[in-house]
């Protein structure tokens, strides 16, 4: 995710706030209703692990009229005659559970508790097929988004998905995705993935897109309006398909540096870990653009850094996931030195490291600066200072290990967990692994502290004198 300019600036004065504690869950037969992140304790549900979403959807943009049949395919973990989905979309008519219609209630903030006729036993695969119908409704940033134009998109980071379709809304569950989607056959729906489908009959659009690689929830969208595209393709072949809402035209120039875009960061990070890749750019009032997998949503004010920085997530981010998201800064600090810091020093040959020594004297007095710890950073500010201290602690931390060392490491970092998940404490570990030096000190001066780094950690290396 990038926020729009002012934004993050405005938010450098937020306070930190404290994790919030997991609520005890003992009935070995009732899959949990949470997982316990510290921030968000109640996403995500035990008991099981879901495979595949197979998401149906009709959507009339004129009244907003939401219709949809969610097929989740998973495997029991354990023992369970209860379970739960995360779902805060319209009015459920109907859930079965294995082809047998299952009892269902909808209770808290986001929790759909069903209770299938026959238990389900630990190891063996099941399918729930939720059905449900209503307005949907307009989140503004925070799931569904109406544009201008009439029409609309999901959008949302950590939370958007339980706003169209029920799933296991947690870092930890990653899984395939199709979604089939009927519109007036005068719109235009976009998703994740390879389009396999894109057909009018009669009055009506039948769209399907398919992610055939792993992703969360808040990476899945959709996307409906009166779209233009642009298809390009990487000299491997592989296809890129990009939309632009009628306004968002003016946009067009930049996502033609896709390609370019992907093979620069392909060269930093490793292959492309997706079939398919493009970019959505809506027309609405929108605060961030957001790295849904292999198509980001991009507000009207992206620029060509705001692309390199949602592309950068496509590793960091999409690929690799965090497992808390107190473990943020491994997908923002990496996107955003991507974009603020690689692409100018090897595309337009700044001097980046008299950037870094500007922006540390800047910075140096601001105790607001530097009061947010960039490793859990407390929840509601997980998007702060990931953003504009993140990229100069992985400047430091190259020039710490130097360039040879560094680049290998992140790159072997990466791909060790690709289309999984990995966490800050896991990458502290792996770095330390690469380096002779003892590199406590400067973890901890750099990603735990709330006061300025010694100067011994700001300029390490190539960056003293």
């Amino acid at each position: 995710m990038r926020w729009s300019g002012w934004l993050c600036v405005a938010m450098m004065g937020a306070s930190v706030a404290a994790p919030i504690s997991a609520p005890a869950h003992a009935d070995p037969l009732v899959g949990a209703p949470g997982l316990g992140d510290p921030y968000y304790p109640l996403d995500g549900n035990g008991g099981y692990d879901v495979g595949h979403y197979e998401v149906t959807i009709d959507y009339d943009p004129p009244s907003h009229q939401l219709t949809g049949a969610t097929r989740v395919d998973a495997v029991a973990t354990q023992p369970l005659l209860m379970f739960n989905l995360d779902f805060d979309g319209p009015e459920v008519r109907m859930v079965s559970v294995n082809n047998l219609p299952a009892a269902f209630d909808r209770n808290g903030e986001h929790e759909l508790t069903v209770t299938p006729l026959l238990p389900l036993l630990p190891g063996l695969p099941f399918t729930v097929t939720i059905d449900y119908a209503g307005q949907a409704r307009n989140a503004e940033g925070a799931g569904w988004t109406f544009a201008p134009s009439g029409g609309a998109f999901v959008a949302g980071e950590p939370h958007s998905a339980t706003t169209w379709y029920p799933l296991n809304d947690t870092t930890l569950d990653k899984a395939t995705f199709t979604l089939h989607a009927s519109v007036p056959a005068e719109w235009e729906v976009v998703s994740n993935g390879v389009r396999t489908e894109n057909a009018v009959t009669g009055a009506k659009r039948n769209v399907t897109w398919e992610s055939h690689q792993p992703m969360l929830g808040y990476l899945t969208t959709v996307a409906i309006d009166h779209y233009s595209y642009l298809e390009q393709r990487r000299a491997n072949g592989t296809p890129l398909i990009s939309a632009f809402a009628p306004n968002a035209e003016r946009n067009r120039d930049t996502e033609q540096r896709l390609p370019e875009i992907l093979d620069f960061e392909e060269a930093l990070y490793g292959p492309y870990p997706f079939d398919t890749a493009g970019g959505i750019y809506v027309d609405a009032d929108l605060e961030f653009s957001l790295e849904t997998q292999t198509r980001p949503i991009y507000a009207p004010w992206t620029d060509l850094q705001t692309v390199v920085h949602e592309i950068a997530h496509q590793w960091w981010g999409d690929s690799v996931s965090v497992r808390q998201w107190s473990d943020i800064c491994l997908n923002e600090c990496f996107a955003s030195y991507t974009a603020d810091y690689l692409w100018p020093e090897r595309m337009d040959g700044k001097d980046v490291d008299a950037d870094y020594r500007e922006t540390i004297q800047k910075y140096r007095a601001d105790q607001k600066f530097w009061d947010i710890p960039l490793e859990n950073p407390g929840v509601g500010n997980e998007f702060t200072a990931v953003y504009y201290r993140g990229p100069l602690f992985l400047h430091a931390l190259r020039k710490q290990l130097g360039d040879d060392v560094f680049f290998a490491a992140v790159r072997e970092f990466n791909a060790a967990h690709a289309y999984g998940n990995a966490s800050m404490a896991e990458f502290r570990t792996f770095m330390q692994s690469k380096s002779p030096a003892d590199l406590s000190g400067f973890f901890d001066a750099w990603l735990n502290r709330t006061t300025l780094p010694p100067d011994e950690y700001l300029f390490p290396g190539a960056l003293r004198g």
